[in-house]
C-alpha cells in the first residue's frame, strides 16, 4: 500500500456558519459541495477537501460529545492510496490484523471512489480511498 496524500479531514463544529467563515474568508477555501440532508459541507483545500458536520446533524451526532474535553472534533482522516483495488486492499489489512469497517462510494477531493474505513491502534478512524 502506498499513500498519495490526505484525501479530506473531517472537523465536527459547534458553529457551522462561523466555522464556513474562517475556512473561506481567512484560510481562502471554496464552498464545493452541500448536503443538508445529512449536515456536510465540503470546502476546497487545494487537492484537498475539508469537511464540515454540525454536532447536531446527522454525521456530527455519530461523534458524541460535541468538541471539548469530553468530545472529539475530528471525525476521521482519509487517505488516497495510490493503485487502490479494492479487493487487494481487503486482504492486505486482514494479513495485518485490522478490522474492516464499512465500504463504500463516496463522495471525495477527487470525485466518486471506492472506500472502506478502519482504525489505527490509538482508535482514530481512518479512510482508505483509490
Amino acid at each position: 500500500m502506498r499513500p498519495r496524500g490526505i484525501d479530506h479531514v473531517v472537523i465536527r463544529t459547534r458553529d457551522l456558519e462561523a466555522m464556513i467563515a474562517f475556512y473561506c474568508e481567512v484560510i481562502g477555501c471554496t464552498v464545493e459541495r452541500r448536503r443538508d440532508d445529512i449536515g456536510l459541507i465540503q470546502l476546497r483545500a487545494g487537492d484537498a477537501l475539508i469537511d464540515l458536520v454540525p454536532v447536531a446533524g446527522v454525521l456530527g451526532a455519530k461523534g458524541g460529545a460535541a468538541p471539548g474535553p469530553e468530545g472529539r472534533n475530528m471525525d476521521h482522516l482519509c487517505l488516497r492510496i495510490a493503485d487502490f483495488q479494492i479487493k487487494a486492499v481487503r486482504a492486505h489489512l486482514k494479513s495485518h490484523g485490522v478490522k474492516l469497517g464499512d465500504e463504500g462510494l463516496r463522495y471525495g477531493s477527487t470525485g466518486e471512489a471506492v472506500s472502506i474505513y478502519i482504525s489505527d491502534p490509538d482508535g482514530n478512524d481512518l479512510e482508505l480511498r483509490g
